[in-house]
């Protein structure tokens, strides 16, 4: 279900679902869940099934109540725009404090959700820019950083396997910094191979943690697709 990765010397365990661990702080993150953004597209006439964000919480309760975590750090585009909160509908918001209830929240704000700072008092837990923890940086946009934990390019690698092209969200990670996967329904992908991602790690030396159904698989950015 999870594998172990260590980013700037601090061991942590990156889930199948899309999560990041850090036992030692008792911490979860995840990121680029982009609540509500159906309802987004539907807004500006572009139908989509209105469930990504039950979605979404869906697997979000899933992680939680297997890692119980003391905090949950969102690592920006938690919602798809800023008036994503407004839209949640009675169920979802209930769902959202449920979730939030005996643990520390932290939001962090990203391109699309830029106003976290307003979003937060309205759904509950707190807003941040960036998290520093010991050698660890959270954060939403990557800056290549020694520690840095980072979201918002949603990566992805595909791979050919007995004949067949796969593709899969991924963690990309290196020794010192790592972008998560996107976590919500409705998100798309990035391949590795774009060079956003060579600017980040500075080189194609760095690893991609694909998401199985029940492990990750690893390989090297260099050998995907």
């Amino acid at each position: 279900m999870r594998a172990a990765i260590e980013v700037a010397g601090v061991p942590l365990e990156a889930d199948c679902a899309g999560a990041l661990y850090w036992p030692e702080e008792e911490l979860l993150a995840v990121s680029d869940l982009h609540f509500e953004k159906g309802s987004s597209y539907a807004a500006r006439g572009m139908l989509l099934p209105p469930y990504d964000t039950a979605a979404t919480l869906a697997a979000l309760s899933g992680v939680i109540a297997q890692y119980d975590p003391r905090t949950v750090v969102t690592l920006g585009d938690s919602f798809h725009d800023n008036d994503g909160p407004s839209r949640l509908s009675a169920s979802d918001r209930a769902s959202l404090g449920q979730l939030q209830r005996g643990r520390d929240w932290i939001w962090i704000a990203g391109n699309h959700d830029s106003e976290m700072a307003r979003m937060a008092r309205e759904i509950g837990g707190v807003f941040a820019h960036t998290l520093s923890i010991g050698p660890l940086t959270f954060r939403h946009i990557p800056e290549g950083a020694e520690g840095e934990i980072a979201g918002h390019l949603h990566p992805s690698a595909r791979i050919s396997w007995r004949g067949r092209s796969i593709v899969r969200r991924c963690f990309a990670a290196d020794a010192g910094r790592m972008v998560m996967p996107a976590f919500g329904a409705y998100t798309g992908g990035l391949s590795i191979r774009d060079r956003a991602f060579a600017a980040v790690f500075g080189t194609r030396d760095f690893m991609a943690h694909m998401l199985g159904g029940r492990r990750l698989y690893a390989f090297s950015a260099a050998h995907c697709l």
